[in-house]
């Protein structure tokens, strides 16, 4: 059987943490950035911890080698 390979797209957009959690950027900081509220900014500066379901899907189907 041959081995899996990783989705490049997740490549991009996803990280393992030390202890196995998935990190991904935050949506909605790239552009009309004037019409937003400061506090919807500051909450989607940065990175974020998935949700433990669907990181569990990410691991398996998108980065089986991570």
């Amino acid at each position: 059987m041959p081995k899996m390979k990783t989705k490049s797209s997740a490549k991009k957009r996803f990280r393992l943490t030390a202890s196995g959690k998935v990190r991904f950027n935050s949506a909605y900081r790239r552009h009309r950035l004037i019409s937003k509220e400061k506090s919807a900014k500051e909450r989607n500066q940065g990175t974020k911890i998935m949700a433990k379901g669907d990181a569990e899907v990410v691991r398996k189907h998108f980065l089986p080698n991570g």
